[in-house]
């Protein structure tokens, strides 16, 4: 599931986003963050009931995004989602920001333009870099079909791997 946009806390990011509201930098930062901590108690329910949890963007969006602004650091862009579940599979799909604008809607929401984008590309490679975290980068300018196949056999993979395993917590 993407954020959700339905919740209180969601209506206000999707008027954020899509520029009828204006919100401090700060202020639309742990929005997001209270908007993944709202699912917390849904998601380790369906964990422990063996449920497969898959997440459009999760922390690591966000912490990419809001550190591409220029004033802010990553440890503070990380530390409201300190303590969330920890993701078995984090998957990067990387597209050219080239690639991306040509792709339908490109530009409708805030934080579209090409060199914004850019900037957030540099931010999840530094988050990359955190080897307490399983990344996998996939090439997204392929086929709906070969994408499809690549991921399908990643998560198979990771799933066998780690379904006896405890759920962690994010960068704890």
């Amino acid at each position: 599931f993407p954020a959700d946009r339905t919740t209180e806390i969601g209506q206000l990011i999707s008027s954020y986003l899509g520029r009828e509201k204006n919100l401090e930098d700060h202020t639309i930062h742990l929005l997001f963050s209270a908007n993944r901590w709202e699912h917390v108690p849904m998601m380790k329910e369906k964990l422990q009931q063996g449920i497969t949890v898959v997440v459009d963007r999760y922390a690591f969006s966000g912490v990419a995004f809001t550190s591409a602004k220029g004033n802010f650091g990553l440890d503070w862009c990380k530390q409201p989602d300190v303590g969330l579940p920890k993701p078995d599979l984090i998957l990067f799909l990387q597209l050219n920001p080239e690639a991306a604008a040509e792709r339908g809607n490109f530009g409708q929401e805030r934080y579209e333009t090409s060199s914004f984008q850019e900037k957030v590309l540099q931010s999840f490679y530094c988050l990359m870099e955190d080897k307490t975290l399983n990344w996998k980068t996939v090439d997204a300018s392929k086929s709906i079909e070969d994408l499809h196949r690549e991921i399908k056999s990643i998560a198979k993979e990771i799933m066998q791997e780690v379904q006896n395993k405890p759920l962690g917590e994010l960068w704890k």
